[in-house]
């Protein structure tokens, strides 16, 4: 019966299960087998290999990372919808730290889609700045650089003083959007 409930999202959902509560480490074939209550060699109805399935698994986080940041700026422009774009990726990463840890950070083919979806919320929040073609491509880049940076140091528990996270992180989303306003140094 439970081979029969098994697709593809079904695996990527076990996985995301094992992740969650065992760490990006923990995720292998048999451990999702395990959790499907099937035999290893019926997940290759649905997954080629580990790799594919990291894949996969990465090319969900980051659609659920797209969509909270889609929700997050939708209605809102200029420096308040950068705000809640940093804030809303902060979030996902720190609720969600193992999953976060197990995206792909380099390019898939299943993660293409999703990635690009990202790709243009933040140069949607970006727009108000007036960047265009690669300008607005580079600021993009520092944004994710910023976000993805504070959010893994904090997950990881790497902030040890006693000042509040949450005012380092404005002071962050501060200097992002004064650097955005700031005329940019040529070539």
């Amino acid at each position: 019966m439970a081979r029969a409930m098994l697709s593809p999202a079904a695996v990527v959902d076990h996985a995301l299960r094992i992740v969650d509560e065992e760490g990006a480490g923990a995720l292998t074939l048999s451990a999702v087998a395990g959790r499907a209550a099937v035999a290893p060699p019926s997940l290759y109805k649905h997954v080629r290999s580990l790799a594919e399935l990291r894949a996969l698994v990465s090319g969900r986080i980051m659609e659920e990372i797209e969509s909270l940041a889609s929700e997050a700026v939708l209605g809102r422009s200029g420096d308040d919808a950068l705000r809640a774009l940093m804030r809303a990726w902060r979030s996902y990463v720190t609720q969600h730290p193992h999953r976060y840890s197990a995206m792909l950070q380099s390019p898939e083919p299943a993660t293409a889609a999703a990635g690009e979806r990202l790709v243009n919320v933040m140069l949607a929040a970006l727009r108000a700045y007036d960047l265009e073609g690669a300008q607005a491509i580079h600021a993009a880049r520092c944004l994710r650089a910023a976000v993805h940076g504070f959010g893994v140091l904090e997950a990881a528990g790497a902030f040890q003083r006693r000042e509040e996270l949450d005012e380092s992180y404005d002071l962050l989303i501060h200097m992002v959007i004064s650097g955005l306003r700031s005329p940019r140094p040529a070539g």
